[in-house]
């Protein structure tokens, strides 16, 4: 059994699938895009960021262009952010896993850390990291890497808790195991497909991840 966990937050433990659909659209709007549903969402969305924004706006998206969209999306995402609640069983999932806890994020580091103290979470975490930059949209391996190395852990001890394919690139990457969340802003379809355990709850992902050598 590896003995440390990393959660993700977006998606993961926060149930905010509706918040971020929403706070894209009005991104989207911006720039004179359509407006995208919540199943089109889970199909399309992918890291990069931009390469996701460019294939729904049917252009290209500089760098210029995707720090405009990722401030707007952001400022919708701050406004509606009192209205997300955590995943319905991401308290008792948590509470289940026996060995040490850490959560990192793709958000703002300065807004998650308060934000997850805000739903309780902080004492159940050895460290919560979220992105130490000004434009989001990225992908997560190196934020990983970086990570486990101020926890003084090696991908070998770790299983990674998220809900897109990112966040297994990432576990890979480093020699980790992920188990992929099907509640949250991707395709389950997608998740099932990937050849990496899949759960539809939190609580059987930290019962899968037990089982992960």
């Amino acid at each position: 059994m590896r003995r440390h966990l990393v959660w993700d937050w977006n998606g993961t433990l926060l149930d905010d699938l509706d918040l971020v659909v929403q706070a894209t659209n009005v991104a989207f709007a911006s720039a004179g895009g359509p407006a995208v549903t919540a199943a089109e969402h889970r199909v399309r969305f992918r890291r990069p960021i931009a390469d996701y924004y460019a294939e729904m706006l049917g252009r290209a998206v500089d760098a210029e262009a995707f720090g405009t969209l990722d401030r707007v999306f952001h400022d919708a995402y701050r406004a509606g952010l009192t209205t997300c609640a955590l995943a319905a069983d991401a308290t008792t999932a948590i509470e289940s896993w026996e060995g040490s806890q850490s959560l990192l994020s793709m958000w703002f580091h300065d807004e998650l850390v308060p934000t997850v103290h805000t739903y309780g979470l902080t004492p159940h975490f050895r460290r919560v990291d979220g992105l130490r930059a000004t434009v989001g949209g990225g992908h997560k391996a190196e934020w990983l890497e970086k990570h486990l190395a101020e926890l003084g852990l090696g991908g070998h001890e770790v299983v990674l808790i998220g809900d897109s394919l990112d966040d297994a690139d990432a576990a890979a990457s480093v020699g980790a195991r992920c188990v992929l969340y099907t509640g949250g802003l991707s395709d389950p379809d997608r998740l099932r497909g990937s050849g990496h355990p899949a759960a539809d709850t939190l609580t059987e992902a930290v019962t899968l991840a037990r089982t992960l050598a």
